[in-house]
């Protein structure tokens, strides 16, 4: 299988911005794993900015776009660093790719990045991607990593997308309010139904939300990718999820 794993914020760091160790560790070696049985692997990471913010002592996400742009460049070398040297250790060579929107909506710039995507993979290594967030602005970002995942999947004929994230999956309401909220495992397609159920937005450091998923959901499904939004706490759920299993997890399926 041809699989695109998104790796939210909230994943990779602690409240306070520094690199959670312990998760990015698991999650290197789940994904190291999955690559060691034959399957393709195209990580979407977000955490550069909330990186950056640790390792610059700001106390707070930054709201103004120089500060933002400044901890990006910052916190994307000590992601890349993590991610070679862990990554490394399993034996897997990683690539980085930074892309703004424009790379999807010109035709030129799209077919230099999936022309690279396909390389890589057919070389063996591991591409990690990420907004290319020191240089976008509003007039040319994705704006969110679910939705570039989904971009993502969509231009490599992926088979998969996993959404790791602070969630279990989508639930029939909100469940911090709502002791009688129910995860719903299995949807088909993406009903415009479901985005009554999306609340506002993600974590504090992060940017996303459930309407940013059942946004990269919807797109998936259009695009004939399978999709699974599941909580990243213990990365080792990417086993099920891989093997069809049902489990603690939302799967958007095609058919």
């Amino acid at each position: 299988m041809r699989l695109v794993i998104k790796v939210g914020t909230s994943t990779l760091a602690h409240e306070t911005g520094k690199l959670n160790i312990k998760r990015t560790n698991a999650l290197c070696g789940v994904l190291s794993d999955l690559k060691n049985a034959g399957h393709e692997v195209i990580l979407v990471s977000s955490g550069a900015i909330g990186m950056g913010v640790g390792k610059l002592g700001l106390v707070e996400k930054p709201t103004d776009i120089p500060t933002k742009q400044a901890a990006a460049a910052v916190g994307q070398c000590e992601l890349m660093y993590t991610y070679d040297r862990t990554f490394t250790e399993y034996g897997h060579t990683v690539a980085q790719i930074l892309l703004t929107g424009s790379d999807f909506s010109a035709e030129d710039r799209h077919q230099n990045f999936t022309n690279t995507l396909f390389r890589l993979l057919e070389l063996g290594a591991l591409p990690i991607i990420n907004e290319n967030d020191t240089i976008a602005t509003e007039e040319i970002k994705v704006g969110d990593n679910d939705t570039l995942s989904a971009f993502v999947a969509a231009s490599a004929k992926a088979d998969l997308l996993v959404i790791l994230s602070d969630v279990d999956g989508l639930y029939s309401a909100d469940p911090h309010k709502n002791t009688d909220a129910k995860l719903i495992k299995n949807v088909h397609g993406c009903p415009e139904k479901l985005f009554s159920l999306a609340g506002g937005v993600g974590s504090a450091l992060g940017t996303g939300g459930m309407r940013t998923k059942l946004n990269a959901a919807k797109l998936c499904v259009a695009s004939g990718v399978d999709m699974a939004i599941a909580n990243g706490e213990n990365p080792e759920i990417l086993y099920e999820i891989v093997a069809g299993k049902e489990g603690n997890y939302t799967r958007f399926s095609v058919e």
